[in-house]
């Protein structure tokens, strides 16, 4: 009902009706989602109980689906001169203004970059030491190796890391679902014997937990990074029946998204205790990587640190695209700024060495991966992806006909949510 208010009283054109590019996209975004962030989804969802766990699971789709529509339609809004979310910024906001939201959605990206240049060293790096047995390579040299190759298949371009996604993610849908039907002997109902919200480290209640859970859940089912390349994919496709195509890709995206995360997340969840994720925390790997750890089972030790790396690897893919744009809209501006041009390909190289260094050097040094998420990843991303399109929708005249819809005060509470809570524990 919702979309069916928000679109234009006009048919979609018979060149509209699915095609396999429709499905490609579907499978690149539901790909650039599924990565470090829903890997680690369960740690943070068990810690809290099973209450928390229950409320996640009902508001994981309309959170995901609206908040990505909004940005869609954003980006949608431009003329048809724009490149990219900055142009469009550009042109409803001015230069100043479009170069603080360049700003914010490069840092609404790239430390998610970093978060995935961690999350596939340490997993390697835990297959190496307790699934192969062999002592652990040298950090640095393992980091390099693993990111160079990744990005290996981004200097073959865009379609290439669109395609590759789409293509990985046939396998891991499959093995991720058979995973979680896998563990079902191993649900061991823990969860139900704990307190229905677990006591937390500041001594808060349900409210509080679903409170600072809102950040890692933003950040879990984010594919924000990709949304501008698809939005300008489908408006170059599709002309004016751009925006219901890119909604009915979305839903689509995301209903197979929360269907298998959440599953995957009540699995684990059942097959460990509360206890058990506080540990995986501390360890600072993904779940897949504890379970291959804690289970005395070959099958659940091979395959898990597999699906891990593979799903790692597709969400750097997908969001190399959106921080090589922020980046590239950052030093181009700067130096338009100045008076100075640069080409295309000097700007591609420069921005392919940042990434590589920085990438690197973060995964070297290993920090907290919930701690990035938590303070780095959460709230840019909950400003960016929920509470600037909202903005728009009130402000920009080409979004005037969104206005009005329920679904944008939802937007805003947890885009708020999230921005709040992310504060609080700084603080």
């Amino acid at each position: 009902m919702d979309i069916t208010k928000a679109s234009p009283a006009r048919a979609i054109p018979s060149d509209a009706a699915w095609r396999k590019t429709d499905t490609v996209w579907m499978l690149g975004l539901y790909g650039t989602a599924i990565g470090a962030g829903v890997l680690f989804l369960p740690i943070n969802a068990g810690i809290g109980g099973l209450l928390p766990l229950l409320i996640m699971a009902l508001i994981a789709f309309p959170m995901t689906f609206f908040a990505h529509r909004g940005m869609t339609r954003f980006v949608l809004s431009g003329n048809g001169k724009c490149n990219d979310i900055t142009d469009v910024v550009k042109e409803h906001f001015g230069n100043r203004m479009g170069n603080l939201i360049t700003l914010l959605y490069f840092f609404a990206i790239y430390p998610i970059l970093l978060v995935y240049s961690v999350a596939i060293t340490n997993t390697v790096e835990s297959f190496i030491v307790h699934q192969l047995g062999y002592s652990a390579p040298p950090r640095a040299l393992l980091a390099l190796l693993l990111i160079v190759g990744l990005m290996m298949i981004i200097w073959l371009g865009k379609d290439i890391i669109v395609k590759s996604m789409s293509v990985l993610v046939f396998p891991f849908v499959a093995v991720l679902v058979f995973l979680s039907f896998y563990l079902i002997p191993y649900w061991s109902g823990a969860i139900f014997h704990a307190p229905l919200v677990q006591p937390q480290a500041d001594g808060g209640g349900l409210l509080s937990t679903l409170w600072l859970a809102v950040p890692v859940m933003v950040f879990s089912f984010n594919h924000s990074p990709i949304i501008s390349s698809f939005a300008m994919s489908k408006r170059e496709e599709y002309g004016d029946a751009a925006e219901s195509k890119c909604s009915r890709i979305l839903a689509c995206s995301h209903v197979m998204m929360v269907l298998t995360v959440m599953f995957f997340v009540f699995s684990c969840a059942l097959s460990l205790s509360p206890e058990n994720m506080q540990e995986a925390k501390e360890q600072n790997i993904s779940m897949l990587s504890y379970l291959a750890n804690h289970f005395d089972n070959p099958f659940i030790a091979s395959l898990g640190p597999i699906i891990a790396f593979v799903a790692i690897a597709k969400s750097f893919l997908g969001h190399y695209l959106g921080a090589s744009e922020g980046f590239s809209g950052l030093v181009t501006s700067a130096l338009q700024a100045r008076g100075k041009e640069i080409s295309a390909g000097a700007m591609g190289k420069i921005t392919a060495v940042f990434m590589l260094l920085t990438a690197w050097l973060v995964a070297t040094i290993n920090p907290s991966i919930l701690g990035m998420i938590e303070t780095l990843g959460g709230p840019v991303i909950a400003m960016l992806l929920f509470l600037m399109p909202m903005y728009a929708i009130n402000k920009v005249p080409a979004m005037a006909r969104y206005r009005g819809l329920a679904s944008n005060y939802f937007v805003w509470a947890v885009g708020l949510v999230a921005l709040t809570a992310t504060v609080y524990k700084l603080m």
